[in-house]
């Protein structure tokens, strides 16, 4: 299967794994490269040597292409995207920031860079500034998708833009990436679906949960790590959004962050008195951390949280990325070809 994505990226299918951090590490990323996808290495929770020791890795695993994810707004994801750049990380997926300099750099090595978007007007800001392709994101996917819905958001930015578009949220099958193609974009990333993959170092206790969920069971909210974001829905889930976080207790927590990704404590200090609503974003990523890991690494749901799609409802199995792969592709051209009979019958 042939789109502007598979050509641009070099790629089989056009069928990617987002950035999910502790879930796309070097051997899930790996194996959506061997299988003719693109896999994305979260950079999120990883310091620069954890990040140029990840790159590393993939690429003892895969001589395929692959891509690495930096959130530029959080602590340390400018000091990741430096040390991808030194790498010369084939594809660079931004979000939440400006990726100019990125483009620019990328450039030099020939990489190529992928904005991800919630809106029209980021859409066409992203494009001006020089991108590759742009990861557009719906709001049935997990963690923090947008107010749209995919249906309606694909089409309108596919219509606005001359580059690319990956379409993401609601996608998990050979119906969605069809569906996707039919909607204007030229490929789709499917976080959930291979989150839940053999692969994938998600915690098989949060699997299982994956497969006995519905599409309604997710909360939508701003309260949990200070951006609008999808989480399974579980007691835990409903009391951690249920108002946001006292921010004293929050700041405690942002030094666990801060730790994380190495922000010396006098920058994290002095960020609180000059850039108190940076801080404050960092504080509840670092107090939503301690809950994600204790679902995502544990599987403990009565203490954690787990980001997840709307697409948890069409999950019904885990499979090695091999067979989900060939699953996919196999179920688009056979409902493609069911659909051109039926047109043809009528």
């Amino acid at each position: 299967m042939k789109t502007r994505i598979t050509e641009l990226l070099g790629i089989q299918h056009p069928v990617i794994l987002p950035g999910m951090s502790w879930i796309s590490v070097p051997e899930l990323v790996a194996a959506i490269s061997n299988a003719g996808g693109l896999g994305i290495l979260a950079s999120g929770p990883l310091s620069r040597q954890e990040t140029r020791d990840a790159i590393r890795r993939i690429r003892e695993l895969t001589d395929k292409p692959f891509g690495i994810g930096v959130t530029l707004m959080m602590p340390g994801a400018k000091e990741n995207a430096e040390i991808a750049l030194e790498e010369k990380v084939p594809v660079i997926n931004f979000s939440l920031g400006k990726g100019d300099w990125l483009v620019r750099e990328a450039k030099k090595y020939g990489g190529k860079v992928i904005a991800t978007v919630v809106t029209e007007k980021h859409a066409l800001a992203a494009q001006k500034s020089g991108v590759d392709a742009l990861m557009v994101t719906g709001h049935e996917a997990a963690a923090h998708g947008g107010s749209v819905t995919s249906l309606c958001l694909v089409p309108a930015i596919a219509d606005l833009v001359d580059i690319p578009v990956i379409a993401v949220g609601g996608f998990a099958d050979g119906r969605g990436l069809l569906a996707a193609l039919a909607l204007g974009a030229d490929g789709v990333a499917m976080g959930s679906r291979f989150a839940t993959s053999a692969e994938s170092p998600l915690h098989s206790n949060v699997k299982n949960t994956v497969i006995d969920k519905r599409v309604e069971d997710t909360i939508y909210s701003n309260n949990f790590d200070g951006l609008y974001a999808r989480v399974m829905k579980t007691p835990m889930a409903e009391k951690a959004t249920r108002k946001p976080m006292n921010f004293i207790m929050a700041a405690l927590k942002s030094f666990k962050a801060a730790k994380m990704v190495d922000l010396p404590l006098w920058k994290l200090l002095a960020g609180m008195l000059a850039q108190f609503d940076k801080i404050r974003m960092l504080s509840l990523f670092g107090a939503a951390t301690e809950k994600l890991e204790a679902a995502t690494i544990d599987g403990d749901l009565d203490k954690g949280v787990q980001f997840i799609g709307q697409s948890q409802g069409i999950i019904n199995d885990v499979e090695t990325v091999q067979v989900l792969m060939d699953r996919i592709i196999n179920e688009s051209e056979t409902v493609a070809l069911q659909l051109a009979k039926q047109h043809q019958g009528v």
